[in-house]
């Protein structure tokens, strides 16, 4: 049977998975809930299709590995909401399955620690949805024997993705909070990390996906301003700072998560390790 990903919200990372998988002979078909994104998708040599909108049972039928990296709602994971059964009847054909969550399950830890087996505490709405959907994913595995994967990734950049617009603008700042520390992954480790876990799948397994390096997020912004050869931003007190309520709860946990069972189970090695060697590879692809 030909290896086929049938992936649910086939976004940024995704796409970057597909980069990787259609050379190699794979069929790829990435849903999106915006028609506007299925250009992309069908322009990487994918199949596109507009969920929950379209039919996807054939693709379903036929899907050999699933990647899911659509957010939860209130309501719980959109994806087995929809199509638990029958998720559920073609378990035993799934060579893979693959749920995107996100470092924000482990709460806040000023700074300290931790590891896929730390106590899940989150500190967020956002935080508390992964906990309930990972919980939902993970029971239907016990369910069913669905060979689940669960992928908790830190802060994503990448093309189009990074510091260097705004700090080209001028409207970057640097927010200073004492202890606080952010961990990062470049796309492309994402989609390195997924491929190997394909490649090596051990159901039930939970992996962290970031780089080496956690960092305060001040750091990085003047880092981009010294390789633009462009004056670092000013410092602004977190506490005195002007930021919309969603930007100021991503400074409600600061932690430093390990990376070491990617390295050590799937023999992953990272492309970049450090958002320094992210940025300047970032800066010498626009040339």
């Amino acid at each position: 049977m030909k290896n086929t990903l049938l992936s649910f919200g086939h976004g940024y990372s995704a796409q970057a998975l597909g980069r990787l998988l259609i050379p190699l002979g794979w069929q790829v078909t990435g849903t999106s809930r915006d028609a506007g994104n299925l250009p992309a998708i069908t322009a990487q040599g994918a199949a596109g299709l507009l969920w929950p909108n379209d039919d996807v049972s054939d693709a379903l039928a036929n899907a050999t590995h699933l990647l899911i990296s659509v957010a939860p709602s209130p309501e719980g994971d959109p994806v087995l909401n929809a199509l638990r059964t029958e998720i559920t009847a073609i378990a035993p054909q799934l060579k893979w399955v693959g749920y995107l969550s996100t470092i924000g399950v482990y709460g806040n830890h000023d700074g300290a620690w931790v590891d896929e087996d730390t106590p899940l505490t989150p500190a967020t709405k956002r935080g508390q949805l992964r906990v309930a959907a990972e919980t939902q994913w993970q029971a239907l595995a016990a369910e069913c024997g669905l060979p689940l994967h669960i992928f908790r990734l830190a802060g994503i950049y990448g093309p189009g993705r990074g510091p260097f617009a705004k700090v080209r603008k001028g409207t970057a700042r640097r927010i200073i909070k004492p202890n606080q520390l952010f961990s990062r992954i470049h796309v492309d480790d994402i989609a390195t990390t997924l491929m190997a876990s394909i490649e090596r799948p051990n159901s039930g397994r939970i992996y962290n996906v970031c780089d080496d390096n956690p960092a305060p997020p001040q750091d990085v912004i003047a880092h981009a301003a010294e390789l633009l050869g462009l004056p670092i931003p000013e410092a602004v007190d977190f506490d005195t700072a002007e930021m919309t309520n969603m930007a100021r709860s991503f400074y409600a946990e600061s932690k430093s998560v390990r990376n070491q069972r990617i390295k050590d189970e799937l023999g992953v090695t990272l492309r970049y390790p450090t958002y320094q060697d992210g940025l300047q590879a970032l800066l010498d692809g626009e040339s």
